[in-house]
């Protein structure tokens, strides 16, 4: 994320509530409810609420009384508990007089938030709700301290897992994870002195510290600590190593060379600190094919080395005036065999049905090009990004006295004393991408045995698709910890000796149900692979040892296109059980392989792109007509942090 885009967050808006009206008329069939569940009727809350069941009730309260009704527990609708009570508009006299009068004790009144928390009979609150004086009731729930981010990925379900390569708490334990950032502030609490493991300046500045403040962030989503706050701001890997590598200077800017250098470096020292993963949040804008492009060309060196690479996508999802913008994945996320990942919004909340792709985060395909020798330009194409991950406003370390911090006291969250303490909020695809390098790094320790391209695809195959968004939007899907920790551990510790089309599961099959419970969602998994210009679908990516798990080629390379039609290298991919799509699909909310192709077709062979409405930030002229000149022009050959 670098300091131009910081004027572009994205801001949360708050949800509204519906008219007292309708609700009253809602609540007076609510409270006929409840007197049915007094006389053990079994009549459901669900049920008799209809359409209007998400009214002013929390969900957690209407299972719940529906689970009274089903078990016949009506003596439960007299028991008194604590709720927190919403009033409509400003609390005054009224709204305490109402509450008393329904035997409600007050507990404490906060004026500037329109919230009464009160104790009393759950059946006496439920009839509370059908006053047009109440806006919400919700039970005083129990609070412990958790990362919001922890939770809303799975990555809290799967800590307890166990695997026959793995006793330990799955927290990245052992696991290297290089960050190519700006530096780390390695005195802030949430990074353990103890957990940079070595550091390397690739600057020319003389030091690792981190004076622009986007390294320490990024680093704390990976390994924050779970010792400060109760763990409430703990990253995904939290008991990974990390490898401090300073590629960018106290602006947030770098060059080619200093990145070539440190993934030199990565490649060469690998074994020393075992390096299975590379974060690299920072990017430029796409020119040169993937196969020309040198941060492309050493991406996949060390992914051919055995390191899983996880890239930013970009921030340039949108124009200056607000179109969706398609083409704008930086390099070196245009390289098929790194994992690019975009931002998702999570709204703040850990439930995952709310979460949509935050405006900002750059859609493919990837606009790197090749030029023949008449001069026309060919385009790579590919389906980028692979993944989605929380994204927005997430709170993580803040270095001290850095360029963020005093040039952006707004996105500072919180008035600690100590600069080992204070924390920062910064959103776009650079804080998402060391979501997924923890989940890498999760996988590997729950099954070291893994090659790069297989925790890609299972991080990919166990993704939960989101209504409505096409692969150019959101790759493969949601990001799912619990789904991909789970998958890994059942891959057997002998599947890198497996022959294409050879079962690779430990048990021979996968779960009757692919889905995860993630804060009390059931989320379907998309069950796909994106390749090339195609996404692959079915149980056989998972079940069978794909050629292209090997190390040294590339997921892409499973379907090639050769004079427009599409061809199937057998070598490297066992048509059993394994669906092709042709061109990109769009989720239809449950599993993205049960989309339908984009109605006016996305066409992505041969270099061209024939789509109706679609815009391209590189100037190119569509079908309909539209251009965009130029898009947002970045300073040429300039590493940004994204």
């Amino acid at each position: 994320m670098n300091s131009k885009n910081l004027s572009g967050y994205e801001e949360i808006g708050r949800r509204q509530v519906g008219t007292p009206s309708l609700f009253l008329a809602i609540l007076i069939i609510l409270g006929l409810a409840v007197s049915a569940y007094a006389q053990g009727k079994e009549v459901t809350l669900r049920n008799s609420l209809g359409r209007n069941q998400t009214a002013k009730i929390s969900r957690d309260l209407r299972e719940e009384v529906d689970l009274i009704a089903k078990r016949k527990l009506s003596s439960r609708l007299s028991q008194t508990r604590s709720f927190i009570i919403q009033t409509e508009g400003a609390i005054n006299s009224q709204h305490l007089n109402k509450l008393r009068a329904a035997g409600a004790k007050i507990k404490k009144s906060y004026g500037k938030l329109n919230l009464v928390s009160v104790e009393l009979p759950l059946d006496r609150a439920l009839e509370l709700a059908g006053d047009s004086a109440f806006a919400y009731l919700s039970p005083d729930r129990k609070i412990k301290a958790l990362g919001h981010v922890e939770e809303t990925t799975g990555a809290s379900l799967i800590r307890t897992l166990t695997t026959p390569l793995n006793q330990a708490p799955v927290d990245g334990r052992g696991i290297g994870i290089a960050v190519l950032d700006s530096g780390i502030d390695e005195t802030h609490h949430l990074i353990d002195s103890w957990r940079v493991i070595t550091r390397q300046d690739f600057t020319g500045q003389g030091n690792t510290n981190d004076a622009f403040g986007h390294g320490t962030h990024v680093a704390s989503m990976i390994a924050g600590s779970v010792s400060v706050a109760g763990g409430a701001y703990s990253g995904i890997a939290n008991g990974a190593n990390l490898i401090n590598l300073k590629v960018l200077d106290n602006n947030g800017q770098g060059s080619a060379a200093s990145i070539l250098a440190a993934l030199d470096w990565c490649i060469t020292n690998k074994n020393a600190y075992n390096i299975r993963v590379i974060n690299m949040s920072l990017g430029t804008l796409a020119v040169d094919s993937y196969l020309t492009d040198p941060l492309c060309l050493a991406v996949r060196r060390a992914h051919d080395a055995g390191i899983v690479v996880v890239c930013a996508a970009g921030n340039l999802g949108k124009s200056a005036s607000g179109q969706k913008l398609y083409g704008t994945i930086h390099s070196p996320g245009i390289d098929p065999s790194v994992i690019t990942v975009g931002a998702a919004n999570t709204l703040g909340t850990n439930n995952r049905s709310d979460d949509k792709i935050a405006s900002y985060s750059s859609h493919g395909p990837t606009r790197g090009y090749t030029i023949d020798a008449q001069g026309v330009r060919h385009y790579d194409n590919l389906i980028k990004p692979d993944l989605l991950a929380p994204g927005n406003k997430l709170i993580g370390a803040c270095a001290s006295g850095s360029y963020l911090a005093n040039a952006h006291p707004e996105l500072k969250v919180g008035n600690a004393a100590d600069p080992a303490d204070q924390l920062l909020s910064l959103s776009g695809t650079s804080a998402a991408a060391p979501i997924v390098a923890g989940a890498a790094a999760l996988l590997l320790q729950a099954n070291p045995n893994l090659t790069p391209n297989l925790v890609k695809a299972i991080l990919m195959y166990s993704a939960q698709s989101i209504h409505g968004l096409n692969n150019l939007e959101q790759g493969a899907g949601l990001l799912n910890i619990e789904g991909a920790a789970r998958l890994a551990a059942m891959v057997s510790p002998d599947a890198r000796l497996l022959t294409n089309g050879q079962n690779m599961l430990n048990g021979g099959s996968l779960p009757a149900s692919q889905t995860s419970q993630i804060a009390g969602e059931i989320c379907n998994w998309g069950q796909g692979v994106i390749l090339k210009h195609n996404f692959a679908s079915g149980s056989g990516l998972m079940t069978r040892w794909q050629g292209a798990y090997a190390q040294g080629v590339i997921l892409a390379d499973m379907v090639n296109y050769a004079n427009g039609q599409q061809v199937v290298d057998q070598n490297l991919i066992s048509p059993q059980g394994v669906i092709l799509a042709d061109g990109v699909i769009l989720a239809d909310g449950v599993i993205l392989a049960d989309g339908v192709i984009l109605a006016d077709g996305v066409i992505l062979a041969d270099g061209v792109i024939l789509a109706d409405g679609v815009i391209l930030a590189d100037g190119v002229i569509l079908a309909d007509g539209v251009i965009l000149a130029d898009g947002v022009i970045l300073a040429d050959g300039v590493i940004l942090a994204d």
